[in-house]
């Protein structure tokens, strides 16, 4: 559920009008047969809204259309009124399922070909399933929207036709990867399973998870499916809405002529809302491959939409939300644990007040200490109150973070699929608006009586293997056995079938290709060596800058890697005019956001902010950069924090696989050849004095660029600049004399993690750095058809075709000075040699024979296609322009790049792959020893057990 999409105060509505200014106003629309208008929503002056015209076809389908020109784009979203919440007991993961199952093919669009046809129109797609609905997107250039209403259309009438018991397997072994990439094989990856076990009944739609339990999965049937499918995915269960470049008359036509003769489904009824509560607290634990205990807290409240939920949502932020909640005083602050917080996530049937800590090993991991604090802290609470900046900031930030949300067209559109199919009102913005600005303390005070002080609550504590002992509290509470489920009565639903009265088999054709206008901008270098590049951005009244400082985890010693993520850390905790508290506290009262890191090659300073509230907002950056506190206290707690954090990164599969990468490719002579935050050692080396003395040397405008973008033009933005023109600092050396170790590829490298669920391979070798328009640039439009896109010969093979893995991919990656080529995935562990084969056999068939004709269309059709999506946010064009100045390119680079998509020849693309591929490359594996080793074995070549710097 996305919650709280278009929640705005009033006191933005009348300086903020973010949709007239690119809403198109067309003639009205002659509506075909068997079309209503049911609502037309226009912009006004005052207030927020999302402009609109509503219709429903007389088969139920519900159609919003919203017209927007500022990009040449559509975005396409068919949300079906069903989710896990509708499965039957017994039966979990159908709706989940079934997502995988609609990119599969349907009557009139062959097996795999429904995310070929949408990437080879330049477009981007996906689907997700939630609890309570499941949704199907596609964002293409404006001229491909016909075909995508065709290819909807044709799933959702006629998807049956094509399922075979050959395609349900592969898409069973695809979710079971999924889970064992997102769930099982993730620290933590059990805790929300586990706790919608512990506080709801087993019979309540929310106490599965939404990608189901793997037994129900091994039990259900192609004939389960269909009979889910008829039941549930009828035109008049889903909400088509479309925004963007459109003409809402043809558009319409074209609507009404692929969904209109579909049959309607059976009638769908809301599920009723019962309200959960606990009498007492139930106490779960387990143990995990986990560094740190965890305790995570769960009271049942109300349900999305609720009376109450707005209060509820201040609630927890004044808890534990952020620097300023008593939690991270309590908890963080003081040193009890290093991350804690608080969340109130709300779904269509149920809410929870979720509470969350991690331990700090310095003062103990004794779980039952952390659930004091947190009891504690709820009788602070009720003696403290509620204050008046509780309620601003609350308010505030959900001003900020809807107006941030709906600067695509995407994000409009997800508003009103969202409202439409939860309330049957798509324009609900103004009356959540009130909902939230109607909050009172004392609404605050009450629903922390009602609905916290004195319930019950779900206790989970989640330790590492062998240290039961520091639970919060012995158990108190039994899981359901989920493995022998109750017969169920059949859905006895008529498996649908539907006729066309003109022939789909036909894909329409798409017009023209849209032409595609790059952003306008400007420049501006000062004195002191820093460059500035910027844009105007008029359609929300917001400003971005992101300042880069070249260098960053580059300038580090070897010695004590992680230096310069620790001071840029750092700097956020606070300046010598306010503490990390008292500075979180103004931003959030100006909706402002500042955050200081390093990764990479760049120190960065990156601030968002709403124009009307830039020079307090700049104020406060300057503070930051220019003042930092750098205090004991804060460099101790940091410190441990970044320490505990790279502990736990060594029980994740993937992330010790990226320091193995980084490690066995670059060496561990060179700062590169380490992950950006360092290791334990060489953090736990770094000393207060050391931070000082890198931000005095490296802290400097010498080698800095700004970028801008937003509502605000060169003029008025440059005299607010003028302490960064001021601005002095020293020059220094950047080295690119790296001693790079050799590929050894008679050598494999693993990494033995015990109980992994899923192995991840990679295989690699350094290549050449980054350009837009040589070899690098031509090396990637070789690798596309091979391992970039979803119908990629490497994903195609070990994700469809075998079921090995939930993505695989191969890709080139580079920056100023170095590049890598990296085949690899995240794979079923006892398929992990055979995963290594078939990535093997790729390469080598791609190597010696190269892509065919229709791979090289396919190529050049959707990457140049795509760039009608290339603009349209506001961090699109930050990053557009970052590279500019970063590299050094041309304004019109895309200009070229274009004439090279369009003009490379086959053979020259091949040849690219006979030279690239050629080349030797290093494997690296990460897996369960006892499950891996034998198979590796077979591959022939030396085996390294890899000891990865501590």
């Amino acid at each position: 559920m996305v919650k709280k999409l278009t929640q705005l105060s009033t006191t933005l509505l009348a300086s903020y009008a973010l949709f007239s200014c690119s809403t198109t106003q067309q003639e009205p629309v002659v509506l075909p047969s068997g079309v209503s208008l049911l609502e037309s929503v226009s912009s006004v002056n005052e207030g927020l809204n999302i402009p609109y015209n509503k219709y429903q076809l007389d088969n139920g389908l519900m159609v919003i259309l919203h017209p927007d020109n500022s990009d040449p784009l559509v975005h396409i979203d068919v949300t079906y009124h069903v989710g896990s919440a509708r499965e039957q007991l017994g039966k979990s993961g159908f709706a989940h399922f079934f997502e995988h199952m609609m990119f599969q093919g349907s009557k009139n669009v062959a097996d795999e070909q429904h995310f070929k046809v949408v990437t080879q129109s330049g477009g981007n797609l996906n689907g997700t399933t939630n609890s309570d609905r499941t949704n199907y997107y596609q964002t293409v250039p404006k001229n491909q929207l016909e075909k995508i209403l065709w290819l909807e259309s044709d799933r959702m009438g006629f998807l049956l036709d094509s399922i075979t018991e050959e395609k349900f397997e592969v898409q069973r072994a695809t979710v079971k990867n999924e889970r064992g990439q997102n769930v099982d094989n993730r620290p933590y990856g059990r805790l929300t399973e586990t706790m919608n076990q512990m506080i709801y009944p087993r019979e309540h739609p929310y106490s599965w998870p939404t990608i189901g339990y793997m037994s129900d999965l091994d039990r259900g049937t192609v004939a389960d499916l269909k009979e889910f499918f008829s039941r549930w995915y009828g035109p008049n269960n889903a909400v088509l809405t479309i925004g963007g470049d459109i003409d809402e008359a043809q558009t319409l036509a074209w609507v009404n002529k692929y969904f209109g003769e579909l049959k309607t489904g059976p009638e769908v009824d809301n599920i009723a809302k019962e309200a959960i509560s606990l009498s007492q607290n139930r106490y779960y634990s387990f143990s995990d491959n986990v560094s740190l205990p965890l305790l995570y807290i769960s009271y049942p409240t109300v349900y999305g939409m609720h009376e109450d939920e707005p209060a509820l949502d201040v609630l927890a932020n004044i808890l534990g939300g952020g620097p300023t909640s008593l939690l991270y005083k309590n908890l963080v602050k003081s040193g009890v644990a290093v991350q804690a917080g608080t969340s109130h996530p709300c779904r269509e049937l149920a809410c929870q007040m979720n509470f969350f800590a991690l331990p700090n090993p310095q003062q103990g991991l004794e779980l039952a200490k952390i659930e004091q604090v947190i009891t504690d802290t709820l009788v602070e609470f009720e003696e403290r109150g509620v204050n008046d900046d509780d309620l601003k900031k609350t308010k505030v930030s959900i001003e900020t973070g809807t107006i941030y949300g709906l600067q695509s067209v995407s994000g409009k559109v997800s508003s009103l699929a969202h409202y439409q199919t939860m309330l049957g009102n798509a324009n609900y913005t103004n009356e959540q608006v009130a909902r939230y600005n109607q909050v009172t303390k004392a609404d605050v005070m009450r629903v922390f009586k009602q609905y916290i002080k004195g319930k019950g609550a779900g206790v989970l504590s989640i330790v590492p293997q062998g240290q039961e002992t520091l639970i919060a509290r012995a158990n108190s509470f039994e899981l359901p056995d989920v493995s022998n489920p109750p017969e169920t009565a059949k859905l006895a639903t008529p498996i649908m079938k539907n006729v066309s009265s003109f022939d789909r088999s036909v894909m329409p054709k798409a017009s023209e290709n849209p032409q595609v206008k790059v952003p306008k901008l400007w420049r501006k270098n000062f004195a002191n060596g820093m460059k500035i590049i910027g844009t105007e951005n008029s359609e929300t009244p917001t400003v971005s800058l992101l300042l880069s400082l070249e260098g960053g985890p580059l300038l580090d010693p070897i010695e004590k890697a992680g230096l310069a993520s620790l001071t840029a850390s750092l700097m956020n905790e606070g300046t010598t005019t306010y503490t990390k508290e008292q500075l979180s506290n103004e931003l959030a009262l100006l909706g402002s956001s500042i955050s200081v890191g390093a990764s990479g090659r760049n120190t960065y300073v990156q601030v968002s902010s709403l124009v009307k509230n830039l020079d307090a907002t700049l104020t406060l950056m300057l503070d930051v950069m220019f003042n930092p506190s750098f205090a004991q206290a804060d460099f101790d707690r940091v410190k441990n924090q970044l320490i505990q954090g790279l502990e736990q990164g060594s029980k994740d599969a993937n992330t010790l696989a990226g320091r193995a990468l980084k490690q066995v490719t670059y060496g561990t002579e060179n700062r590169i050849g380490f992950a950006d935050s360092g290791t334990i050692a060489t953090v736990s080396a770094i000393s207060l004095d050391d931070i000082k003395g890198f931000y005095s040397q490296y802290f400097s405008p010498k080698k800095a660029s700004l970028v801008v973008v937003g509502d605000i033009d060169k003029n008025e933005l440059l005299p607010k600049l003028f302490y960064l023109k001021e601005w002095q600092g020293n020059d220094y050396p950047l080295s690119a004399d790296y001693n790079m170790p050799s590929i050894t590829p008679k050598k494999l490298y693993f990494v033995d993690l015990p109980n992994a669920s899923q192995s991840v391979i990679k295989l690699t070798r350094r290549t050449m750095p980054f350009d837009a328009t040589g070899e690098h640039f031509k090396a990637s439009l070789m690798n596309y058809p091979l391992g970039s896109a979803f119908n990629s010969r490497i994903n195609l093979n070990l994700r469809e075709d075998k079921g090995y893995t939930y993505g695989a991919s191969s890709y080139f990656s580079a920056g100023k000075t170095l590049g890598r080529f990296t085949a690899g995935a995240s794979v079923k562990k006892e398929h992990t040699y055979d995963s290594m084969i078939e990535i093997e056999k790729e390469l080598s068939n791609y190597q010696a024979n190269g892509m065919s004709e229709a791979e090289a269309l396919f190529m050049r059709q959707a990457i140049s296609q795509n760039e009608a999506l290339s603009f349209e946010t506001p961090s699109q064009k930050s990053g557009f322009l970052r590279q500019v100045l970063q590299f050094n390119l041309p304004v019109n680079y895309g200009d070229e790049q274009s004439d090279i998509i369009k003009n490379i020849t086959l053979s020259e693309l091949n040849n690219i792959a006979k030279k690239e591929l050629a080349k030797p490359m290093q494997w690296i594996v990460v897996g369960d020893g006892q499950i891996v080793r034998p198979q590796l074995a077979k591959l022939g070549i030396e085996i390294v057990e890899l000891k990865l710097a501590k």
